[in-house]
Order: structure tokens, then sequence, then C-alpha cells
């Protein structure tokens, strides 16, 4: 009897921990794109991302969004024409979206599928590997997303006729905190 009641005191608080809705909140963000041209590297930097996510009957969904215009290469001529480049006035947001079981949620390393919408385009990037490091209350998230233009149907901007490669690698530092 007491066997089965410890059991069933088990089950009922472990269903009750699965069954708990958690929502997460974006604290802080790094985004850094890597553009490479045979003649010079750049990078562009936003700090700018919000996001969200929800936890619910063990699947977790994330939304992350950051506005084009507030990445910022030191240089106001080429964000310009990077706005312009990838019809950023057009569609102004990048939005990622994934989803994944709770549990993963206390590994070191995650794999995760992102929806990455950017210049009007929708694509979905496969197994993408994050390192998740919890520091008190709050928990670290960072990896690369191996972005392309040709991804997007962005073409290749070009200097003196050279066009920049088509890899743009985003950097991705996120700082996440249960609410």
């Amino acid at each position: 009897m007491k066997t089965s009641f410890t059991v069933g005191l088990f089950l009922l608080t472990a269903s009750t921990i699965v069954a708990a809705d958690a929502q997460w909140v974006l604290d802080r963000s790094t985004l850094t794109y890597h553009v490479s041209h045979i003649l010079h590297e750049s990078e562009g930097v936003s700090h700018s991302a919000r996001g969200k996510g929800t936890c619910h009957n063990g699947q977790c969904d994330f939304l992350i969004a950051v506005p084009v215009k507030s990445f910022d290469s030191g240089d106001s001529n080429r964000d310009l024409h990077m706005i312009q480049v990838t019809r950023g006035s057009e569609f102004p947001l990048v939005s990622v979206r994934t989803h994944l079981p709770e549990a993963m949620s206390g590994a070191s390393t995650i794999l995760v599928d992102l929806d990455v919408e950017f210049g009007g385009q929708k694509v979905h990037y496969k197994q993408i590997a994050f390192e998740r490091v919890a520091q008190g209350t709050q928990t670290k998230i960072s990896g690369t997303v191996p972005l392309a233009l040709s991804d997007f149907r962005i073409d290749p901007p070009k200097l003196l006729t050279v066009a920049v490669k088509n890899e743009v690698p985003l950097k991705v530092e996120l700082v996440w905190h249960v609410q």
C-alpha cells in the first residue's frame, strides 16, 4: 500500500512537472553576420533581437525577431546598401522559429531545426548545433547559423564587379530566463 502510494505520488508529481507551462524571455542578444569579399571582410552586429518561448506538454516553441535595420557594420553606406539588397524596407524583420522537446533544455549541446524568414523567403535549416550554458537563473545559447544569400534569393552585392561570398554565417549569442 505504501509503495503504491509513493509510486502514485511520484507519477502525479512527474505529470505536473511535465504538464507545467514555462515561459522564456530573451534578455540579451548579440547577432553578428560576416560578409567576405576578395578585398575585405566585414561584420554587422545587432543587439536588438526580441524573443519568447513557451513550453507546454513537453514541447517548447521559440520565436526570435530582429529588425534588419538594427545591424551595424560601422559603415552607414554599407548598412543602407545591405537593407536595399536584402529587401529590408519591404520585409523589415528577420524571424526565427524553432521547437524542441523540453527534455533537451538540460543538454550542454542542442541540435535544433530552424525556420528562418528573411527578405520575404522562408528557409528551413536542419540540426544546427548550439551550446547551452546555465548561469544562475539565465541560460546562454550560442552557435552559428550557416546562412547563404542564395537560400533567400538575394543576389550577392558586388564591389568593383566582384560579388561577396554567398555564405554569410550568422553568429548567435542569446541569454534567456524563465519567467
